[in-house]
């Protein structure tokens, strides 16, 4: 007999300190504890070692460090009718634990589906130019939309990016060829700038030897100096400047 209510004796202080242990909770730095007393939320305990109720209650823990969340590629029609392949990350933070348990089933997949929907209506707003150049002003509109809504749930969006925008094969091509042609056209446009400036300081120049005296015969030495350098042989004949112009006049 005495070894029954020994044995009983052991079992019941087993038991207790079995429900002791279970009712110690111990809340992370970066966590927040939700309290469910009989299935009724009771209050948030900050971290530390907590001593909850066994059976009676429970503890949700939620984790109020931002958090990124891939968003997957979605298919888009831009407003000029060009399909794309548009993806995203979006971080958030919970701020307020409480909502976030009590008015989702799961607020991280939830903040997913949702900005999956901003993504799709926001970038169909836009045409592929502009979609390709404005990739901050759609990630700021995304992040209005989706910090609004999630609002109800606690949540604060505090960033959205665009990653990847990938375009069809064929509009690659074209955009390559304009790209190219575009890249014609400047080199094009810079030549005849240089040929313009060219022509431009040779006119000038002319115009300075003709108005200087003695200019054009100096420049005449100096190109017959350049050319008696060369092996080949030559003969040279200079005719006077005066007898140029003399001639010139008698054409006239």
């Amino acid at each position: 007999m005495e070894e029954f209510i020994g044995f009983i004796i052991t079992v019941v202080v087993i038991f207790l300190v079995i429900m002791v242990l279970s009712g110690i909770k111990i809340i992370k730095q970066y966590e927040r504890g939700i309290v469910f007393t009989l299935g009724k939320y009771t209050g948030t305990i900050k971290p530390g070692l907590k001593i909850v109720i066994p059976i009676l209650q429970t503890v949700d823990k939620v984790d109020v460090r931002t958090i990124p969340i891939d968003v997957p590629k979605q298919e888009v029609i831009t407003k000029d009718n060009v399909t794309v392949l548009v993806d995203a990350i979006v971080y958030f933070r919970v701020l307020d634990p409480s909502k976030a348990i009590l008015e989702t089933t799961n607020y991280t997949y939830a903040t997913t589906n949702f900005a999956q929907a901003a993504l799709r209506d926001i970038t169909g707003n836009f045409e592929l130019d502009e979609l390709l150049s404005k990739r901050e002003e759609i990630s700021t509109q995304i992040r209005e939309i989706v910090d609004k809504e999630t609002d109800k749930w606690g949540i604060d969006i505090q960033n959205v990016k665009l990653q990847n925008i990938e375009l069809p094969t064929d509009m690659k091509r074209a955009m390559a060829k304009q790209a190219e042609a575009e890249r014609e056209r400047r080199a094009a446009i810079i030549v005849a700038e240089g040929e313009k400036a060219s022509a431009q300081a040779v006119s000038e120049a002319a115009h300075l030897l003709a108005k200087t005296p003695g200019g054009i015969q100096v420049r005449t030495l100096q190109t017959l100096e350049k050319i008696s350098t060369a092996p080949s042989q030559k003969t040279i004949v200079v005719l006077p400047t005066e007898l140029g112009e003399h001639i010139g006049k008698l054409v006239k």
